[in-house]
């Protein structure tokens, strides 16, 4: 019995793309096609420098065995996407054979690590965060109870003051004291555990009340708000007041990335294909909702800095609102990334467990 090759190669979930002597595509299955954004009709015939570029390791490694004959591989090579997140995959590349010995092409074989990567970040920030929640808990207990004294001393202080310089040195003991017990009221997010009150919630209507509060915000200026909102994705059970607080706090560091002029694009998608894993094993689907800015993006060497708590590149921020957004993501058992090509501004993005009543 015979099959069809195509169907074969469709079935495999390794990206699969044969090429002729010349260098030029003849094959290339779906799973090839998902990861590099082509469709096999039109790709037929594009030299392999013309996929990922000359310089990037499918290229080279696919030339290498056209050329030398034999076989290789590359580990964690970077595959970027205009319409989708970024891959990372391993590619291997070996030489085919005609009868008489000579080398006829080659097959190159992608293998997709982007979920591997993701699970094990995933684990990460869990450690990390539960590591964080009992600092930001013993420090909040040392540090709170003292403050009342101080505060109250202060006041005492003033109220008893016999010269300006004394009562003024007493104001600002008090104003101290209250931010700082502010900072402690914004790190004691950190010490509620996993309270998260879920329900069915509308996400876009959601977001409009967000946008909403963004667009009478003064700091807004001339920033345009684009949605494009996927009208397909059915209500989904997350806690409603905490992931207003995270889109909240992702848009209002948009309009500040902007500077008052630029556009913000909010994007709401089902991601069908890409699952999230809860805690007791249960996979759902993928809620993804995005915020695009057009303002000058952030280098590449504080990306993976930006969510640590206070950490910030803000004057007079406190380095927790970013911090604070993916604690609550993560306590809904979901990720949220921050991507900033080159001159394209920043991506933040956060996945959610697609959770409905249905």
């Amino acid at each position: 019995m015979s099959r069809d090759l195509t169907g074969i190669l469709d079935a495999v979930l390794a990206g699969i793309l044969v090429f002729d002597a010349e260098g030029q595509l003849e094959i290339c299955n779906a799973a090839a096609c998902r990861m590099l954004e082509i469709s096999a009709d039109s790709a037929e015939g594009r030299p392999v420098e013309s996929l990922l570029g000359p310089d990037h390791a499918l290229a080279s490694l696919a030339q290498g065995s056209l050329t030398g004959g034999h076989s290789a591989t590359a580990n964690e090579c970077a595959v970027e996407r205009r319409f989708d997140n970024d891959l990372t995959v391993d590619v291997s590349a070996s030489p085919l054979f005609n009868a008489t010995g000579g080398i006829d092409g080659a097959v190159v074989f992608l293998r997709d690590g982007t979920l591997q990567r993701d699970l094990q970040r995933r684990v990460l920030e869990r450690e990390h965060l539960a590591a964080f929640e009992s600092i930001a808990a013993g420090v909040a207990h040392e540090v709170k109870n003292p403050l009342g004294g101080i505060r109250g001393a202060a006041e005492i202080l003033g109220a008893r003051a016999a010269d300006a310089k004394t009562s003024d040195a007493a104001e600002l003991i008090v104003r101290e004291v209250d931010r700082i017990a502010a900072l402690l009221d914004d790190l004691m997010v950190f010490t509620q555990g996993e309270d998260v009150q879920i329900a069915p919630v509308n996400i876009h209507r959601l977001l409009e009340s967000v946008l909403s509060l963004v667009e009478h915000d003064p700091s807004s200026g001339a920033v345009q708000l684009e949605r494009e909102f996927d009208p397909s994705i059915p209500e989904v059970l997350i806690d409603a007041d905490r992931m207003t607080q995270v889109f909240l706090n992702l848009a209002r560091n948009a309009v500040q990335a902007m500077d008052g002029s630029g556009t913000l694009t909010i994007r709401t998608r089902m991601r069908l294909d890409r699952r999230l894993t809860s805690r007791s094993g249960q996979q759902y689907p993928t809620l993804r909702i995005e915020f695009r800015d057009t303002g000058p993006g952030i280098p590449e060497e504080l990306l993976d800095k930006l969510a640590t708590p206070f950490f910030t590149t803000r004057v007079g921020g406190t380095g927790l609102g970013l911090a604070a957004a993916r604690h609550w993501v993560v306590r809904h058992e979901g990720v949220l990334q921050i991507e900033s090509p080159p001159g394209s501004g920043a991506r933040v993005r956060v996945e959610l467990p697609l959770r409905t009543l249905l």
